[in-house]
């Protein structure tokens, strides 16, 4: 059956997917925009079915609030092109949206969060794999309620891969507030405070200085006290670097972080930062092996 140009043409404007998609969906449909649509959708499933188990390590954050709420979120995809796609970008703000008017504590609340369109979540992103073409998940997010005696602060790098979520307890000048997230995102503290800090890491961290100490010249002859007291010192500037507190104020280095923060009668309850595609193993592909397996092969 042919096809009419013009109705590939509107169903895609309408679905956003591919152009032979919209072709096939037609021709299944007998030009029925409508029936088309609904092709594309029962299909567009069993297509993110497929997808499921690719790795998504690329894709953007965000932080976002309104005047009861604010949200911090990664969505995930499998490439940085797709990404910076208008259509994902849109997505991701939907999803934002969608949660700051939620009461949502875990990820599976959050994806059966309804969304201005009526559908949920979990919906949205599935119909976006479909036709985006590539997994696309929503990875963790951090709620917070806000309340009249907390300030929130949001920062939002220009790459759209690094955003960070504070709530101070008691109010704080936003200037102030937003020069900490600020550091928070350029110094990428794990802990708020040096008592955070896990007894196995600090255990795992004096373990690794202990090793590299036997290799040092400088520490050769030294009385043990002496080489205690050198190695703590290690001990407390690397704990030093990963607690928020004790890192020196990249707007003012006068100032530790926790100096500043205290100077403005102000307490630091919640630190969120999140980085796209921490912790997450990414697949390298080498497309030159590939092609040339392709080639051999046929």
């Amino acid at each position: 059956m042919a096809v009419d140009a013009k109705l590939i043409k509107e169903l895609r404007e309408i679905t956003q997917a591919g152009m032979m998609d919209c072709k096939k969906a037609l021709e299944a449909s007998n030009n029925s925009v409508e029936d088309a649509i609904v092709w594309l959708r029962e299909n567009g499933l069993a297509k993110a079915a497929k997808k499921s188990d690719r790795i998504a390590a690329e894709g953007v954050t965000l932080a976002k609030q309104n005047d009861t709420a604010a949200v911090i979120i990664e969505v995930n995809s499998e490439t940085d092109f797709v990404a910076q796609n208008a259509a994902f970008l849109a997505i991701i703000d939907e999803v934002a949206t969608s949660l700051l008017s939620s009461k949502a504590t875990t990820l599976e609340e959050a994806l059966e969060v309804k969304t201005s369109t009526g559908e949920s979540i979990k919906e949205v992103l599935v119909n976006a794999t479909a036709t985006i073409g590539e997994k696309i998940e929503l990875r963790r997010f951090v709620l917070i309620q806000k309340t009249p005696d907390t300030t929130i602060s949001l920062y939002n790098h220009a790459n759209k891969r690094v955003s960070v979520l504070l709530e101070f307890a008691g109010n704080i000048d936003a200037t102030d507030a937003y020069n900490v997230s600020m550091h928070v995102a350029a110094m990428a503290p794990k802990y708020k405070t040096m008592s955070e800090i896990p007894a196995d890491f600090k255990e795992s961290e004096m373990h690794i200085i202990q090793e590299n100490a036997k290799e040092d010249p400088k520490l050769q002859g030294k009385p043990a006290n002496i080489i205690e007291n050198i190695l703590n010192g290690k001990l407390s500037k690397r704990l030093a670097e990963i607690s928020l507190e004790d890192q020196a104020f990249v707007v003012d280095e006068s100032y530790k972080v926790g100096q500043f923060i205290n100077s403005k009668k102000v307490s630091l309850k919640e630190m969120v930062r999140f980085e796209v595609g921490e912790g997450i193993e990414k697949v390298v592909t080498d497309f030159a092996s590939e092609v040339a397996a392709q080639v051999a092969g046929n």
